[in-house]
């Protein structure tokens, strides 16, 4: 069969590659659509007997898609002998810390103080070069404004999807049939994720803890919306951009409402409050008081839905072994814990508070960095005692040194800065909420947040976004 499957895969991207060199521009509709199902699909082809290297290739579909795409539009700029864009400083400091990121893969990792090996480094230049990649085939693309349109209208389409089949999922499937569906699997024995949530045994590893809201209830705890993500926290992202990048169609409030419905329940209140922040950014800049009061009205609800939601939202049951393992986590916990969603006790918000307070100290105390994949997501796959985690910031200090998380910084304020300067208020709202979310979270860790947020950026970057009527009229951007 895997020979099968392989060719099968091969005609598939074959066509999809030759879609992309004719017109780039449909990667980035590969990736709004592909990226928003991506782990359901491989986790359904590992539960179908597609495992290990072969699954392996079939995932990197994205990686191949991009490249192509960037083939595509530097064959055109070597042949015109010009670049398909102006270079700004936001574009230099794109490209430095793209530069710092191969410089750091090549130094040897005694030289650093890391422990990583070569697969982890592999895995982690490609973490933090996808943005970079993402955002140079972003600039590249001239888009007019009625292909933005279509993008926005895609996005929203997607969200409401996702929102749907995942409330469905909530109310319809129980938690039983994630704990037996190939996901645990796939996560743990194809990625190498250690995961300890529900479903766990001593033969087993369990689901991502954060497929559950744990109440402090011994009887049952509360579940979020994870959808084809496989993950409450990418769900949430999705709804945020979607929302923010709304259609001012009357027809999109339908879809709109399916997009909110489904951050609610994702139960991420810092995607929440983003969006509010986000909103806040928008009247500013549009100088609109209909942005601010739906900043105000989403702050109510955030505060609100913190108290309603253990109260009305779907339940799961714990199983013996959970609860083995929570009583011997809770023996080796000494700080004090609340079930209440708002407490500064809650587990998951002290979690990314702790963090976030470490992996400055990192640091600031090694400030030359470690080196790529000694931190979040490809030290915890790989076995690499973790340097930082749960911060974009902090990652890249712990990794590059302070100079690569200062880059990093650099280039993400300059391109906010940029978009609101040309106009794109909008997507500058967008950014900046997941800039804001990379505080607490590994948001670019989301491959649909990395591809397809890093190249909407690049592409509202483009003059024609910003004509003199926009400036003339900010609301209207």
């Amino acid at each position: 069969m895997t020979a099968l499957e392989l060719v099968v895969y091969a005609l598939l991207l074959a066509v999809a590659a030759a879609s992309v060199w004719r017109r780039p521009v449909v990667a980035l509709y590969a990736f709004v659509v592909g990226l928003a199902v991506h782990n359901a699909a491989m986790a359904s082809l590992y539960a179908a007997g597609v495992r290990g290297s072969t699954l392996t290739a079939i995932a990197a579909w994205k990686e191949i898609l991009l490249a192509v795409a960037l083939a595509r539009v530097i064959r055109k700029a070597a042949a015109e002998r010009r670049l398909p864009f102006r270079p700004r400083v936001v574009d230099a400091l794109a490209l430095a810390y793209g530069v710092l990121v191969v410089v750091y893969a090549l130094i040897p990792q005694s030289a650093l103080g890391g422990v990583a090996d070569r697969h982890a480094v592999a895995l982690a230049a490609k973490h933090d070069l996808v943005p970079v990649g993402a955002y140079f085939l972003g600039r590249s693309l001239l888009l007019d404004r009625t292909e933005l349109r279509r993008i926005g209208w895609t996005i929203l389409g997607t969200a409401a999807f996702v929102a749907t089949l995942g409330l469905v999922d909530l109310y319809a499937v129980p938690i039983g049939w994630w704990r037996t569906n190939g996901v645990v699997d796939y996560f743990h024995k194809q990625l190498g994720y250690d995961y300890h949530g529900t479903g766990e045994n001593p033969k087993v590893a369990g689901l991502p803890e954060n497929f559950i809201y744990n109440t402090g209830s011994e009887q049952h705890f509360l579940r979020r919306l994870v959808s084809t993500f496989l993950s409450p926290l990418a769900s949430g992202y999705l709804m945020v951009v979607a929302l923010l990048l709304l259609p001012r169609r009357r027809v999109a409030l339908a879809l709109a409402a399916l997009a909110f419905a489904g951050l609610l329940w994702t139960f991420s209140r810092s995607s929440l409050l983003a969006l509010a922040g986000a909103l806040v950014l928008l009247a500013l800049a549009a100088r609109d008081w209909r942005p601010l009061a739906l900043a105000a009205a989403a702050v109510v609800v955030t505060v609100g839905w913190a108290h309603v939601f253990p109260a009305i939202g779907p339940t799961g049951h714990w199983t013996k072994a959970d609860l083995v393992y929570q009583q011997k986590v809770a023996k080796a916990t000494t700080a004090p814990t609340s079930g209440n969603a708002l407490s500064e006790n809650e587990p998951s918000l002290r979690e990314h508070w702790t963090s976030l307070k470490d992996g400055v100290r990192t640091v600031l105390d090694h400030p030359q960095g470690f080196g790529l994949g000694n931190v979040g997501q490809t030290a915890s796959r790989t076995g690499t005692p973790i340097k930082a985690g749960e911060s974009n910031y902090t990652e890249m200090g712990a990794e590059l040194g302070i100079l690569g998380s200062v880059l990093w910084i650099a280039w993400g304020l300059a391109l906010l800065v940029s978009l609101w300067r040309a106009g794109a208020l909008r997507m500058a709202a967008a950014f900046a909420a997941i800039l804001a979310l990379a505080i607490q979270t590994d948001v670019i860790g989301d491959p649909w947040v990395a591809y397809v947020v890093w190249a909407l950026a690049g592409t509202c970057l483009h003059v024609r976004l910003a004509t003199k009527e926009d400036r003339a009229v900010p609301s209207a951007a």
